[in-house]
């Protein structure tokens, strides 16, 4: 198993990414991420891998990778379509500094998993919402 790491580009929380995906996953299913460099090791990804996603600086999620498909931009340059389970798994914070692309994650370096299980959420995503939002106009976080 390993698993990827990308910026999402757009969302300034992990609401907004969970609104973007809801509805591109309502008017095109299944659930996908694109990107233009294609996995060499797509086979590891798809068996147990998840995409952790850094939003505002920070991973802040991750879902599991269903499967890697080869496809193809509108312009017909080649790209991969990873095809996403639709649940938003919230993990540990992690300061991330900004890359291009994707990356490997081994699973030993990946944030572990918080919430939703019972277990204490932590970080910032256990603040308030409207204190997120004043700390981000902060330019706090």
């Amino acid at each position: 198993m390993l698993h990827m790491i990308k910026l999402s580009v757009g969302p300034r929380d992990v609401a907004q990414l969970a609104a973007v995906q809801a509805a591109r996953l309502a008017s095109e299913p299944p659930l996908r991420a694109w990107t233009r460099m294609i996995p060499k090791r797509a086979a590891e990804v798809c068996d147990g891998g998840s995409i952790y996603w850094v939003v505002a600086g920070f991973v802040r999620v991750r879902q599991r990778v269903l499967a890697i498909e080869d496809a193809e931009w509108d312009d017909g340059r080649r790209a991969a379509a990873l095809v996403l389970d639709p649940e938003l798994v919230p993990v540990a914070a992690r300061p991330t500094k900004p890359f291009q692309g994707w990356r490997y994650l081994k699973p030993e370096d990946a944030p572990r998993d918080v919430g939703g299980d019972g277990g204490d959420v932590m970080g910032l995503e256990a603040l308030p919402a409207g204190l997120r939002a004043a700390l981000a106009e902060a330019c706090l976080i």
